[in-house]
């Protein structure tokens, strides 16, 4: 078991914590999250390409990204009358930051009230990750939804910075590069290690306002949306992402937006894992503006491998 930490450590570790966090204005961060989607257009229709990152921060690309993008580049294809409602993708293999990527968009069908369109991305001419997305013009019909349960608000939860440092499973060499700056707040409660608990929730928002359609918003919440939903799967069994030994990563990731969003205003995801097995986990994922309207819902199957350290 690692030794507890002191008063005085902890607190030397949320100042240390909070300096890397903040080390980025956070209006640059929110900017150059927005550059995700500045393409380029390749040399066929519907294809475009993104360029490698002058300095990966990353040894892979975060999930939430390549999502982001290949829904944006499906977007550019489609009538801007339709908007995105669902979207579907695996992740086939790890992709780098220090390569571009290249996003092939097939249309696949164009209706009078829906359109899908299927998006193959490679580095280095390999398949690494593939996304289907549905797109609709809006339309009135009848209306539910599950309420959002009783979660505290976000000013009564923990900052993600402060909830690291209180962590003595962090070591002080990692807690540095974890707390890196980040374009989203993010204020989480999570259940102690013990209770064997299956749910948790997390409040987002981005650290500076944004100009942008729907469009934009729904990106940048697909971005969100794979941020802490696999550790959903690891909490009953008392693990998180620095237990020695633990490979994880998401197989594939299923999203649908039932309302508009805005990214730099408060919404939560609450997150469940009904199942794991067979070195995977099953998360799902519900995500409330501030007053309680049901945006989005979020399913994803992650890779869980532990090898105790000998």
């Amino acid at each position: 078991m690692t030794a507890a930490l002191s008063p005085e450590q902890i607190q030397a570790r949320i100042e240390k914590a909070n300096a890397a966090f903040g080390a980025i204005p956070a209006d640059k961060l929110v900017r150059g999250l927005v550059r995700l989607f500045d393409f380029d257009a390749a040399d066929e229709p519907d294809e475009f390409t993104f360029p490698a990152f002058s300095r990966a921060s990353r040894d892979r690309i975060f999930g939430g990204q390549i999502i982001a993008q290949a829904m944006m580049a499906a977007a550019r294809t489609v009538d801007p009358d339709k908007q995105v409602h669902s979207l579907h993708a695996y992740f086939l293999r790890g992709g780098s930051e220090a390569l571009p990527l290249h996003f092939r968009v097939h249309r696949d069908f164009d209706g009078r009230a829906f359109s899908n369109r299927r998006v193959v991305v490679r580095q280095e001419g390999k398949v690494i990750f593939n996304l289907t997305a549905s797109f609709q013009k809006p339309e009135p019909g009848f209306s539910h939804q599950v309420p959002m349960p009783d979660v505290l608000p976000p000013e009564k939860c923990w900052d993600y910075s402060d909830a690291m440092a209180r962590n003595p499973d962090i070591p002080d060499h990692m807690l540095e590069r974890m707390a890196h700056p980040r374009p989203f707040e993010l204020r989480s409660f999570r259940p102690a290690a013990d209770a064997k608990a299956t749910s948790h929730y997390q409040w987002f928002r981005l650290r500076a306002p944004i100009e942008g359609d729907q469009l934009m918003h729904r990106a940048l919440l697909s971005f969100a949306s794979d941020m802490g939903l696999l550790s959903s799967a690891m909490l009953p069994h008392g693990l998180h992402w620095v237990t020695p030994g633990l490979f994880s990563t998401s197989l594939d990731h299923a999203m649908w937006f039932h309302n508009d969003v805005q990214v730099d205003q408060w919404f939560v995801y609450v997150m469940n894992s009904d199942w794991t097995g067979g070195s995977r986990g099953i998360n799902h994922g519900w995500i409330y503006s501030q007053d309680g309207t049901l945006v989005a819902s979020v399913v994803q199957e992650g890779l869980l491998r532990l090898t105790p350290p000998a």
